[in-house]
């Protein structure tokens, strides 16, 4: 797989952070009077848009208003415990070997914009990137599709240079929307099997994931 500009993904990628969106899954659950997931089921029920997900777990229909109100749940949980998380193994040196490579290297993520820029800052890594883009609405759970293609416009960039490194089947899509190769990681929301039956290549970490490049 040959490539000039890779495009990161954050959450379950580049950050290790499994066990909040866990904990904040569960805060929506006890909201709705649902008992806890296990991990392996969440990774079951992962799906975009996120609210079909949630409507899953919570066998019903969620008007536009109970889903604001998971959204709400969801973050303030997560956020609480967002200074327990960690960059995925080897982050800092992977992202060091594929400057050294001669690729550039950008990040999109569909975590709030607001939040995503500074936690970025915080474990140093916005120097890496060319450009940091997150989601602008007051409200998430949508496709990546659209905002790759906004990100790669932005930045003048001709999709078939680019792979996009992601962690979910969300991924998998976008980068097919958006005429990028796509490269999956099984460290985050949801089980190898689904990320195979995409077609893409599955790795074990992002340091593998790089490799893959050559």
């Amino acid at each position: 797989m040959k490539a000039s500009h890779v495009v990161w993904d954050w959450n379950g990628t580049l950050l290790n952070d499994n066990h909040a969106v866990l904990a904040a899954v569960n805060e929506v659950c006890a909201g709705f009077g649902r008992p806890e997931l296990s991990w392996v089921e969440w990774q079951a029920a992962y799906a975009r848009p996120m609210q079909v997900s949630y409507e899953q777990i919570l066998q019903r229909t969620l008007d536009e208003e109970e889903w604001a109100r998971v959204d709400k749940l969801y973050h303030e949980r997560y956020d609480a415990l967002l200074h327990t998380c960690e960059l995925a193994s080897g982050t800092l040196d992977v992202l060091r070997q594929c400057a050294e490579s001669g690729r550039t290297q950008s990040l999109l993520s569909m975590w709030f914009h607001a939040r995503l820029t500074p936690t970025v800052e915080q474990y140093g890594l916005t120097s890496y990137f060319t450009r940091v883009d997150g989601l602008a609405a007051a409200i998430g759970g949508g496709s990546k599709a659209d905002s790759l293609v906004r990100h790669l416009e932005a930045q003048q960039l001709d999709p078939a240079t680019v792979v996009l490194i992601g962690d979910v089947v969300d991924d998998s899509e976008a980068a097919q929307a958006a005429g990028t190769q796509c490269i999956l990681v099984s460290t985050g929301a949801m089980s190898r099997s689904s990320l195979e039956a995409t077609g893409a290549p599955v790795t074990n970490s992002i340091a593998e994931a790089i490799r893959q490049l050559g």
